[in-house]
């Protein structure tokens, strides 16, 4: 009997958590586990807001999947996912090779959800890659330059947040403590510079506690950002964005943070999908599918009150754990175990030393909730790549 073949799409937060436990728990030649990522690194996508707004490197949200892989147990494929087709269990990668399994996760990660609004695609950053963020930092900081030449071109110097989700006010956070420095840097008045943080929703961080809410909305406002909530933008276009209310806003930074679909690689595959994403059943799988699994932000899990869980890392480094263990309890003949998400709470970021979340019924604030966002993704460093990983990338 040949040797069973489990392969994983994605190095993201589910996809390297399958790897990983596999690589830990199956034994030499048990299984032939190959993972395939568009890139020879893993980053930290609860980080990428920091990059972007240029309060660290790019390289710090990166971590080298050489270094937590054994490639003894794992063939490490860098190539980009073309196609999956599960009627002949393959998958084409850019350039034409074709990989085939026994076991396909799918952890291919997310898109910018759009929700259809004209230009968003065209002429808006986006949050969502090591190279994404790069771009965002270099094109804010050529903002500043170019500004310094021609004064009379504010728009150069005003930036428009789309979305006050998650994503948003972390990266409104560091780019409140990152336009004091560009304003020093090149000489600009502070003043002049504009930060607008834009939400369809009735509230700025939908879901979390009002009073927590409250505090995040007064820790941004300090820094400078204006936030307009419940008001949608209508239209993106290269001079800015035009709001439902009729306001236009003249900005050459449009940075786009509400909301994102699963990848449009599944539902090219012909897997049942809502907005990209595949709702599993309890052990992870697609409908129809014994042999694929999905993973990530790919995933659609239900609550028992028939709500989506949100995607996020927590979730995903949970589903990748308890895959893991199940394609080994599978290849053993033994029964998996259902997927069930435990929640360990909810923080994020204001911007240095700022922060909120709750963690069961407590509510945190400011230095106590930065701090534990400090420890839990020291947890998740830990969780990879063991201490060497967690000293040298954590900012204390």
């Amino acid at each position: 009997m040949s040797t069973p073949k489990i392969l994983i799409l994605g190095a993201g937060y589910g996809g390297l958590l399958t790897t990983l436990q596999l690589q830990k728990k199956l034994n030499y030649n048990e299984a032939e586990v190959t993972l395939v990522n568009k890139h020879n690194y893993h980053y930290i996508t609860t980080w990428l807001h920091e990059p972007a707004a240029g309060t660290s490197s790019a390289d710090h949200a990166r971590v080298n999947l050489e270094g937590i892989i054994n490639t003894n147990k794992v063939n490490f494929v860098k190539g980009t996912v073309q196609s999956i087709q599960s009627e002949e269990q393959t998958v084409t990668l850019e350039g034409g090779e074709v990989l085939s399994y026994d076991y396909l996760v799918i952890g291919l990660g997310s898109e910018p959800e759009t929700f259809g609004i004209e230009g968003l695609k065209e002429h808006a950053f986006s949050i969502r890659s090591i190279n994404a963020v790069r771009h965002i930092r270099e094109h804010i900081e050529y903002m500043f330059s170019k500004y310094k030449n021609e004064p009379e071109r504010t728009d150069y110097i005003t930036f428009v947040v789309g979305g006050a989700g998650f994503t948003g006010i972390e990266f409104c956070g560091e780019l409140g403590d990152r336009i004091p420095e560009l304003c020093e840097e090149f000489d600009v008045d502070p003043s002049l510079v504009k930060v607008y943080c834009i939400e369809a929703a009735p509230t700025a961080l939908p879901g979390f506690d009002p009073e927590l809410i409250s505090y995040a909305m007064e820790v941004l406002e300090r820094k400078g950002i204006e936030f307009k909530i419940g008001t949608p933008i209508k239209q993106c276009t290269p001079d800015g964005v035009l709001l439902a209310t009729g306001e236009e806003i003249k900005s050459k930074t449009v940075v786009w943070a509400a909301g994102v679909r699963g990848n449009s690689i599944v539902e090219k595959a012909g897997f049942e999908v809502m907005r990209g994403r595949v709702k599993v059943d309890e052990f992870l799988r697609a409908p129809g599918h014994e042999n694929v699994f999905v993973v990530g932000d790919c995933a659609l899990i239900f609550n028992e009150e028939g709500r989506p869980y949100p995607p996020t890392a927590q979730i995903a480094v949970q589903e990748g754990e308890t895959l893991g263990d199940n394609l080994v309890a599978m290849l053993r003949g033994e029964l998996p175990h259902k997927f069930t998400p435990h929640l360990q709470g909810t923080l994020a970021s204001l911007g240095k030393g700022e922060g909120i979340g709750q963690v069961g019924s407590k509510k945190l604030f400011g230095s106590t909730a930065a701090m534990m966002k400090k420890a839990s993704d020291l947890r998740y460093l830990y969780k990879i790549g063991g201490v060497g990983l967690a000293m040298k990338k954590v900012k204390l």
